[in-house]
C-alpha cells in the first residue's frame, strides 16, 4: 500500500525519551516508516538533554524551515533538529519547551474554552508538562506546514500526552490529516490497577463519573484522551481488546487497529538462539548454585527456569495469579515426589535498599572455587584424556591431588549456611508489606528444601551489570525455559512476543492484545509455542487452575518437546514483524488525509 500523504509527523513523548512500551513501538518501526515516506518522515519528541546523549545527533535545520523556527524561538519554543541513532536514522524534531512553560495557564484556559478539559488542579510534572510540550508541537507543525509547498501532511499523535498538539491543530483548522492512537486508555488502566473487573462492568459504568471520582489528574488525562479521540480524523488503538474498551470509555470506536510489531531482522535465527540459550542457561545455573546451594542442593540439570518480567503491577500483570498457580504447582509436584525442580524468577523492579549481603558473600566464595578450577583446567583436561585413553576410572582422586581436594573441601564448607534461601535477591525498604513477598508466603512458597517450586524476587532492572546474574533483559530471557505472563490488563504485551522472537516459549492471555491476535491467527496444535490462557470474563480461581495445569504439563515436556515448542514460538513471532504490520499505519494515514 502506498501512502496518500507526502509528509508524516509522528509525535510521542517517548521519542528519544524511554519511559515505557511506546518507546519500543516508535523506535522499532522507524526504518519501515522511512521506506514509505523516505526523507519526509519526522519523529517529534521532547528535548531532555540528559536523556539524548549518545542517541541523538543534532544537525542544522533545513534552510526552508529556519525562518519559521527562528520565529518560534522568540515565542519560547526551540526546535532541535537531528537524527535518532537507531536503525534507519530517522529525522527527529526535539522540542525544548522550557521557555514556553510560562504560557501554561493560557494553554489550560484554551483547552477549557474549546474542549471543556478541566485541568485547574493538575500538577506540573504529572499533567501540565506534557500538555505544554504537545501544544508547542502543534505550533511547530503549523509553522512548518508552508515550507512543504502544499504537500499533503499527516500527523500521528500517541497517547493523551501528545493530545494537546492534535487539539491545537483542530482548533486552528490547520489542513493536516490527524491520527490519534491510544495504547491503553487512562481510565481502563486505572480501574484495572484497582482490581476492578473491568471487562465485567464495562457496559454498566459511566466513564465520566468514574474518571471524576479518581481525582483531578486522572479526570484531566481522561478528558484529554477522550477529546483527542473524538477530534482526530482517524482514531486508532493497538488491539482488539483495547478497541472494545476504548469504544465504551472514549465514546468512539477505533477506525483502524495498529498492532505492535518488532523488527525481526534484529533477532537471532533459531540456531543462534539455541547457542545463546545454552550459554545463558549455564550462567543462570551458576547463579542458582550461588543462591540455593549454600543451604541445600538439588539436581541443577533437572531444573526448569520460569519467569515473569515487567512493571510492578500486581494485578494488571497477573503477578497475583502466577504466584497462586506456582503454589498449587508446588503442592502437585511435592505430592507425586517429583525429581523436577522449577525456579520461578520475578524480574520486577521494586523498592530496594541493596543486594542481600549474604548472597554477595556466597557469590564471592563460589567464584573463588570456580576460579581455582579454571586455573587448573588444562591439567584436568589432560588427565581426563589420559584416563579415558588408558581405560581407567575418572575420579576426584585421579584428577586432584590431596592438597587441592582439601582446599576445595575447606572452601565448600565456608559456603554452607543455616536456614533457608531468601525470597528476594535484595533487601527491600518495605519487605514486610511487599505484595510479592507476602503472596509468596501465603502460597506456601518459602524456598524450603522439600519444595520442588522455588521463587526468586529479583527487584531490579536487568542491565547486564547488576552484580548478580549480570545478564541483560534479553539474555536473561534466553537462558530461561518459559515466560509466564498471565496479564489481566495488557493492551498489547511485548514480552511474550519478544520471547518468541528469541526462541523462548511463553504463556499470555486472551486479555492481552497479542494473545487475542494469536487466538485469531494461529490454529491449535500440540506445541503451540506461545500458549494463550483464557481470562476474558473468567474467575481468578478458574484462571489459577488452568495456569497450574499448563505449567505442570510444560514441566513434563522432554527436551525434544521443549525444542519443538520453541520452534513454533519463533514462527509465531515472525508474523508480528513490522514488515507485516506497517500497512495498518499507512491505511490509517491514508484515511486521515482523505478526511481533512
Amino acid at each position: 500500500m502506498d501512502p496518500e500523504a507526502d509528509v508524516c509527523f509522528e509525535v510521542s513523548w517517548e521519542v528519544c525519551n524511554k519511559v515505557g512500551g511506546i518507546f519500543t513501538v516508535v523506535s522499532s518501526k522507524a526504518s519501515q516508516m522511512i521506506e514509505h515516506y523516505k526523507d519526509n518522515y519526522f519523529l517529534v519528541g521532547p528535548y531532555f538533554p540528559q536523556k539524548i546523549y549518545g542517541i541523538f545527533e543534532e544537525q542544522l535545520a533545513p534552510e526552508s524551515c529556519r525562518t519559521a523556527l527562528e520565529k518560534l524561538k522568540k515565542e519560547g519554543i526551540e526546535v532541535h533538529c537531528g537524527t535518532w541513532l537507531i536503525k534507519g536514522n530517522p529525522h527527529v524534531l526535539l522540542i525544548d519547551f522550557s521557555n514556553f512553560a510560562k504560557n501554561k495557564n493560557d494553554i489550560k484556559k484554551e483547552l477549557w474554552d474549546n474542549y471543556k478539559i478541566d485541568s485547574l488542579y493538575t500538577e506540573y510534572f504529572d499533567f501540565d508538562e506534557p500538555v505544554i510540550w504537545a501544544y508547542a508541537v502543534g505550533k511547530v507543525i503549523e509553522a512548518l506546514k508552508p515550507s512543504f509547498n502544499n504537500k499533503r501532511i499527516v500527523a500521528q499523535f500517541h497517547e493523551w500526552l501528545s493530545g494537546a498538539g492534535l487539539l491545537y491543530l483542530k482548533s486552528r483548522k490547520v489542513r493536516i490529516g490527524t491520527v490519534f492512537t491510544t495504547h491503553a486508555t487512562m481510565l481502563g488502566r486505572t480501574l484495572a490497577s484497582e482490581d476492578v473487573n473491568l471487562y465485567d462492568i464495562l457496559e454498566k459504568i459511566n466513564p465520566d463519573e468514574e474518571a471524576k471520582k479518581r481525582g483531578s489528574s486522572i479526570f484531566a488525562k481522561f478528558q484529554m484522551e477522550k477529546q483527542s479521540a473524538l477530534n482526530a480524523n482517524v482514531f486508532t488503538t493497538v488491539s482488539e481488546i483495547t478497541s472494545i474498551e476504548a469504544e465504551k470509555l472514549l465514546s468512539r470506536k477505533p477506525d483502524v487497529i495498529l498492532p505492535n510489531g518488532l523488527d525481526m531482522s534484529k533477532f537471532p535465527t533459531f540456531e543462534q538462539a539455541s547457542v545463546k540459550h545454552k550459554l545463558f542457561k549455564n550462567r543462570i545455573k551458576h547463579f542458582l548454585m550461588t543462591y540455593f546451594f549454600p543451604y541445600y542442593s538439588f539436581d541443577i540439570d533437572n531444573t526448569l527456569v520460569y519467569f515473569l518480567a515487567g512493571r510492578y503491577e500486581f494485578h494488571d500483570k497477573g503477578i497475583d495469579v502466577l504466584i497462586k498457580a506456582l503454589g498449587e504447582l508446588n503442592l502437585m509436584l511435592k505430592k507425586e515426589k517429583s525429581n523436577k525442580t522449577i525456579v520461578a524468577f520475578f524480574w520486577v523492579p521494586g523498592s530496594i535498599k541493596s543486594i542481600n549481603p549474604t548472597l554477595l558473600e556466597s557469590k564471592t566464595l563460589l567464584n573463588d572455587i570456580k576460579d581455582e578450577v579454571e586455573d587448573s583446567l588444562e591439567d584436568i583436561k589432560n588427565k581426563i584424556i589420559y584416563l579415558l585413553v588408558a581405560q581407567k576410572e575418572v575420579s576426584k582422586k585421579e584428577l586432584f591431588d590431596e592438597d587441592s581436594l582439601e582446599d576445595f573441601k575447606r572452601k565448600s564448607l565456608r559456603l554452607l549456611r543455616k536456614g533457608v534461601p531468601p525470597l528476594s535477591t535484595h533487601d527491600l525498604y518495605n519487605y514486610d508489606s511487599d505484595q510479592i513477598i507476602n503472596a509468596f508466603k501465603q502460597a506456601g512458597l518459602n524456598n524450603l528444601k522439600e519444595d520442588p517450586v522455588k521463587v526468586i524476587f529479583y527487584p531490579i532492572y536487568l542491565s547486564g551489570a547488576d552484580g548478580l546474574l549480570d545478564t541483560s533483559y534479553y539474555e536473561s530471557m534466553q537462558g530461561a525455559h518459559l515466560g509466564v505472563f498471565p496479564s489481566y490488563y495488557e493492551p498489547w504485551g511485548y514480552t511474550p512476543l519478544e520471547g518468541g522472537a528469541l526462541g523462548v516459549s511463553s504463556v499470555t492471555t486472551d486479555l492481552s492484545g497479542f494473545g487475542r491476535f494469536i487466538c485469531k491467527e494461529c490454529a491449535p496444535q500440540k506445541y503451540p509455542g506461545i500458549f494463550v490462557l483464557k481470562r476474558y470474563q473468567k474467575k481468578d480461581d478458574r484462571v489459577v487452575k488452568d495456569l497450574t495445569s499448563f505449567m505442570y504439563k510444560f514441566a513434563k515436556f522432554n527436551a525434544q518437546e521443549r525444542t519443538e515448542n520453541k520452534i513454533t514460538a519463533q514462527k509465531i513471532a515472525l508474523m508480528a514483524d513490522w514488515k507485516n504490520f506497517i500497512e495498518n499505519y499507512i491505511k490509517a494515514h491514508n484515511i486521515a488525509v482523505k478526511n481533512i
